[in-house]
């Protein structure tokens, strides 16, 4: 064990001398206050250490001890339903023995010690095991079965596994490995820099549902995989992270707030728990895990925070899991790496950014997968991760929105424009992409209807379109459009207000099937189509802009799931029975 003393103190930034024999990345404890910290920098013997807590106070000559072992967390029943800080810090834990305040250097763990869980056994003794292999199970939550895996880097003979009440210290098992033997727990520890191994990966080409229309339709996202709302202040991205986190079909959900308004983090602490999972009919706590990094809390640990949240992450999607993982927001997270980079006197890039950002960004975001996990069974499991990015006055050409543009598949854009209008989500639909959209088209094509990309391309198409015609308004009015383009902005209009208008406080409106989401795009596609028809045999465009059934197409998006069908096939028959309307009224006249 490497012991030194503090030479300089700047901010979170310590410099120790003496620590030759000290690794980099290894976990330490500054002076008697037992302060944590972790090695970022050598030189010599002489050690650069970020803390994670408040260093006031701290003064030259105090004493910094090397634990000899990286950052890592613990791994193991009581993730579930668990309120973490940035290095995994249990913060209920901390406010029952500490009150309302964190207290400098208090040491609690991160997992119960004293809590049992109830183990059953899938293996017995004598069988083979290796790495990743399901040895048995703990019923954590109403929802969540965790799985007790043999650590990475086990592999032998199954001396014994007992069924019974285990704490996650306590030894449930042996693994003969050669000439040795293995103690089994119910924990694992894994250092948090560092990918969670896997067999292979696979193609992202099944979508992850998340009940968001202007996503799962326009700019989907595949299960495994990685995408970036970035937007100015108030345009919605937590909001739009808070959905998505909700009502994605993920088994397990993982939130960082990262340097977030700690109103923000209580909102979502005090949601979550209230909030009925529709998959499960339990509360969604039941399956989240929440990491809090508020932006009053040490800038250090906010640089800690999104490895210590994707390291859970990866540990459950080893189980089999579909994961997802929302980062809010990796541009604090950025902020973070800056201030410490700016201490270490490193040469600033961009923006006094690192030089390194994009790299550590890819390092993030690459960790994302659907991949089959280690283990004789050969399971496949999955890890999207959703990053918010905060960039100064919605200027998406500053340097984290840049690197995050260049290693994520999805951009949903969002516009303060949108935002102002009270357009939610605010996701421009002519700025946003989705690298995924043509490889889920086939999935949606086989699995919900064969027209579900052609209409997707004609809603775009569409919208694209109306674009180009408000040019034209702006320039010289309404009026001097011929009637098919105005029809065409009235369809675009419905597409809009009707489609891609999604309320999140609405108890039907907040979550649309993908069955519901075809059924909407045929109303407001059959009303352009059967009008266009209309105009041609000499209908007046007024008459077919301000049709009844109109509302009703509106209206749909507000129908219960169980009703959509009849409410379907009563809408496209009022439809039908007012194009008819305005055409015999036409020739009438």
């Amino acid at each position: 064990m490497s012991t030194g003393r503090i030479v300089k103190v700047a901010g979170p930034l310590v410099i120790a001398e003496g620590m030759r024999d000290a690794n980099m990345f290894d976990v330490v404890r500054v002076s008697e206050k037992r302060l944590i910290g972790e090695i970022i920098e050598m030189h010599g013997d002489r050690a650069s250490v970020q803390v994670y807590e408040e260093t006031a106070g701290l003064g030259t000559g105090e004493a910094v001890e090397s634990t000899g072992m990286p950052l890592s967390v613990e791994l193991g029943p009581g993730l579930i339903k668990g309120i973490f800080d940035g290095i995994q810090r249990p913060l209920e834990k901390i406010r029952a023995v500490a009150g309302n305040n964190l207290t400098r250097g208090i040491e609690v763990p991160s997992l119960d010690r004293a809590e049992k869980w109830h183990f059953y056994p899938e293996k017995k003794a004598g069988d083979k095991v290796a790495a990743g292999d399901i040895l048995g199970y703990v019923q954590e939550t109403a929802v969540v079965k965790h799985r007790i895996m043999v650590p990475y880097g086990v592999e032998g003979t199954l001396k014994a596994l007992n069924e019974g009440d285990y704490t996650v210290v306590d030894e449930i098992g042996q693994v003969s490995a050669g000439t040795k033997t293995v103690p089994l727990t119910l924990m694992q520890k894994w250092p948090v820099r560092r990918g969670r191994p896997y067999a292979t990966k696979l193609s992202p080409d099944m979508p992850l549902i998340t009940g968001q229309r202007v996503v799962d339709t326009l700019f989907p996202i595949a299960k495994g995989g990685v995408a970036a709302i970035p937007g100015p202040f108030g345009s919605g991205k937590t909001v739009t992270q808070h959905q998505l986190a909700k009502w994605a079909e993920a088994d397990i959900v993982v939130y960082i707030g990262c340097g977030e308004r700690g109103n923000e983090m209580t909102d979502v602490l005090n949601e979550f728990p209230e909030l009925i999972d529709p998959h499960t009919g339990k509360s969604l706590m039941e399956r989240t895990v929440l990491i809090a990094n508020t932006s009053d809390m040490p800038v250090a640990a906010r640089e800690a925070s999104i490895y210590t949240g994707i390291t859970i992450a990866e540990y459950f999607r080893d189980m089999g899991y579909s994961v997802a993982l929302m980062a809010d927001s990796t541009s604090r997270w950025a902020e973070a790496l800056r201030e410490m980079s700016g201490r270490l006197e490193e040469m600033p890039g961009e923006e006094g950014y690192p030089a390194y950002l994009g790299s550590r960004l890819a390092q993030f975001y690459e960790r994302a997968g659907r991949v089959r996990c280690l283990g004789s069974d050969g399971r496949e499991a999955s890890l999207s991760v959703i990053g918010a990015v905060s960039p100064p006055g919605g200027d998406i050409s500053e340097p984290v929105s840049q690197a995050t543009l260049r290693i994520v598949k999805v951009f949903w854009g969002l516009d303060s424009a949108l935002a102002y209008k009270r357009h939610f989500p605010a996701i421009n639909w002519l700025t946003s992409y989705s690298l995924y959209a043509d490889s889920l088209g086939n999935w949606f094509n086989e699995n919900v209807a064969e027209d579900w990309t052609l209409n997707r391309g004609r809603m775009m198409a569409l919208l694209s379109e109306e674009a180009s015609l408000e040019e034209i308004v702006k320039l010289v009015g309404m009026d001097a459009l011929s009637p098919q383009d105005r029809l065409k902005m009235e369809a675009a209009r419905s597409i809009r207000e009707d489609f891609l208008h999604q309320l999140a406080f609405h108890e039907v409106d907040t979550y649309t099937s993908p069955k519901k989401q075809l059924l909407m795009m045929r109303l407001v596609l059959m009303y352009y189509d059967r009008a266009l028809d209309a105009l041609q045999l000499g209908a007046d465009i007024e008459k077919l802009s301000s049709l009844a059934v109109r509302e009703d197409i509106g209206r749909f998006k507000y129908v219960e799931e169980k009703d959509v069908d009849a409410e379907f096939t009563r809408v496209s028959g009022a439809l039908q029975a007012e194009i008819d309307l305005a055409l015999a009224e036409k020739e009438e006249d």
